[in-house]
């Protein structure tokens, strides 16, 4: 009982269910009761909001739309209308819990950001290994990082070879080498070798610690988008104010006046934008679209600029074998079993893309090697079927005193070129070929781009993978602009230099961590569901369940039809109160038949609103296939 009382929401429902009740039963029941059961709805649903609107008056000289509903309540409880006051109470209560409902009060992404923080360094003192806080760590000191720790501070190799996830910063597809010498974050995860690293930068001073403040800051930056019925709120109180005095003036009927301030109390405009956006809501819940900010509808019907991270959005964020060479030599099949034999074993996703893409096309088992020997941050050597097997990058090879060939080193740039990152291999002592390994672009995201180009948006790729990456995926997927090599705050820079450049609303749609702050700062954030970062699904708007692309170009067009929706549910509540506005001045209507017009003109909201509910693009999305595929078929 003591939960219920406390939890505002709980309180609201229960208040707006019990007064229903009283006034279903009021009407029904009428002058057999001894008690007038309107007074419950008024005290339980009406009181809170005179309370809120007086609040706000005298604190903050803010005239909302409750100052009109206030009025309404009290005139109509002082001519002895208390049915029509809990009316009122009861419909405006419903509209501010529905626009309540639709508010992103989420801000669980800072929190799992500071979880992914490390507590603890392994600082060398002394030719001492001493574990204390990370706080406690002095820039310039030593910290060794085992395999499979997270790293806990930013940094320089001191010595040792290894390979880092550092996917949570960069959102690389790949793991990095890593030796003496080059720059490593903190919270990324080293993953083979041990490694020493010389701090550069405070604990507070960390791109992690950096990039919870950028979250923090982009959601504090975010100003709520402004009811309509509150933004108009002082002009409905002059004009009903005003209406009601001269009438009363003219007319010398009390009853007419109060009948123009509850008319005039914009019940049905308080419903036209929560009801829609709830009803758009569901239907894209129904379409495998969590949206989390009520206010994400709005905002994406204006966005003129879809932005897009590569690793795990526009492409599947996994490695796989693109092209696979060798020199004459050396039978293809043979280099490719030997080499996934000595892949087998290895830890490294890219020896382990090796080895699946030799079992997707042999059902043969491998060949298991007499010998086996992991290079932290080079690759592995094996003795496969009596031959000596190394697979890895070029320092591998040249520490083995291996030379490319001249062909292999030409037909190797291409690939290069293209982003893609090479398994050198050599066999017995010899350059044999190479395998080329690189994520794969999602099978429906040119047909994505294709159709979001068609509603007159612009595109652009935002990551933090090199520039020859992004650029093979963007000319493939037909992005328009490319912004290559960003960290989380330079992602930040480019989305707010794209909103100034065009004065344009830009949506971001990313997956990984590296990409919370900006769907923050994005005027629309959507997240990847399936293979998403929590964070990343905490920091956005809404969520694709399924990680289906295809959904972005269905969410503009519902995030249009909502808004259009939306204006019709202001026409429509505008001219009802136009009329019985005429009708009350008139003496026509009295105060309960207007708080009934109420009724009818925010059940003509609710129905309008809820035909988004049955809305869905499929016709639509038909015809604009049939484009596509005329405009496929066009290519070369």
């Amino acid at each position: 009982m003591m939960t219920w009382i406390k939890d505002e929401e709980k309180r609201t429902v229960a208040a707006m269910v019990v007064s229903a009740l009283a006034l279903g039963i009021h009407f029904v029941a009428g002058g057999r009761l001894a008690f007038n059961l309107s007074w419950i709805a008024v005290v339980l649903c009406g009181l809170p909001i005179i309370i809120g609107a007086v609040s706000a008056v005298i604190k903050e000289f803010d005239i909302r739309a409750d100052v009109l509903v206030s009025i309404a309540i009290i005139a109509s409880v002082a001519i002895g209308q208390v049915f029509a006051a809990g009316e009122i109470a009861v419909i405006m209560t419903l509209g501010g819990y529905l626009e309540e409902r639709t508010v992103n009060k989420a801000r669980k992404g800072i929190e799992r950001l500071v979880d992914l923080t490390p507590e603890k360094a392994r600082v060398m003192r002394d030719g001492v290994e001493v574990v204390i806080n990370v706080e406690d760590v002095a820039v310039g000191e030593a910290v060794r990082v085992l395999p499979g720790e997270k790293i806990p501070v930013d940094g320089m190799v001191l010595c040792g070879d290894t390979a880092v996830d550092q996917s949570l910063m960069t959102g690389e597809s790949l793991p990095v080498d890593k030796e003496k010498g080059d720059e490593v974050f903190c919270g990324t995860m080293n993953q083979f070798g041990t490694v020493d690293i010389r701090v550069t930068r405070a604990a507070e001073d960390s791109s992690l610690k950096r990039m919870i403040r950028l979250v923090a800051s982009a959601d504090a930056g975010r100003a709520p988008i402004a009811h309509l019925a509150d933004r108009w709120a002082t002009v409905i109180v002059v004009l009903a104010l005003t209406a009601a005095v001269v009438t009363g003036l003219v007319t010398r009927e009390l009853t007419r006046a109060v009948t123009i301030l509850v008319v005039f109390c914009p019940c049905a405009l308080v419903l036209a934008t929560p009801t829609a956006i709830m009803a758009g809501i569901g239907n894209a819940a129904k379409n495998g679209i969590l949206i989390r900010s009520g206010d994400a509808l709005e905002r994406l019907a204006s966005v003129g600029r879809i932005a897009f991270d590569k690793t795990g959005t526009i492409t599947y964020g996994k490695p796989c074998v693109r092209a696979f060479e060798c020199e004459e030599a050396w039978e293809k099949d043979a280099l490719l079993k030997w080499t996934a034999a000595a892949e087998a074993r290895s830890e490294h996703p890219l020896g382990k893309a090796v080895s699946e893409h030799y079992a997707e096309g042999h059902p043969e088992r491998l060949p298991e090697p007499s010998e086996f020997t992991m290079l932290p941050g080079k690759g592995v050597c094996a003795v496969v079927e009596g031959h000596e097997i190394a697979a890895g990058n070029r320092k591998l090879l040249d520490a083995m005193g291996v030379s490319m060939t001249e062909r292999l080193e030409k037909s190797a740039e291409k690939y290069l070129s293209e982003g893609g990152t090479i398994i050198y291999i050599a066999v017995d002592g010899k350059a044999a070929g190479y395998a080329v390994l690189a994520d794969t672009l999602r099978n429906n995201a040119p047909n994505m781009v294709e159709k979001l180009k068609a509603q007159g948006l612009k595109t652009a790729l935002i990551t933090g993978d090199h520039r020859s990456a992004a650029l093979y995926m963007a000319e493939r997927a037909g992005i328009d602009t490319v912004e290559a090599g960003c960290l989380p705050e330079d992602k930040i820079v480019v989305i707010k230099r794209l909103q100034r450049k065009g004065q344009e609303k830009v949506c971001m749609i990313g997956d990984g961590i590296n990409d919370a702050p900006a769907l923050k700062t994005a005027d629309v954030g959507l997240a990847m569901g399936d293979i998403g970062s929590d964070i990343a699904m905490d920091a956005a708007d809404a969520v694709f369940v399924g990680d289906d692309v295809m959904k972005v170009p269905y969410l503009m067009t519902l995030s249009r039809k909502t808004m259009r929706t939306i204006r019709i549910n202001i026409f429509l509540s505008q001219a009802l109160n136009a009329v019985a506005v005429v009708l009350a001045m008139t003496g026509v209507m009295g105060p309960v038949a207007g708080a009934l017009v109420h009724n009818v003109g925010s059940v003509a909201v609710i129905i309008s609103s809820a035909m988004l509910l049955n809305f869905n693009e499929k016709k639509n999305g038909e015809d604009r296939q049939k484009t596509s595929g005329s405009l496929k078929l066009s290519q070369p």
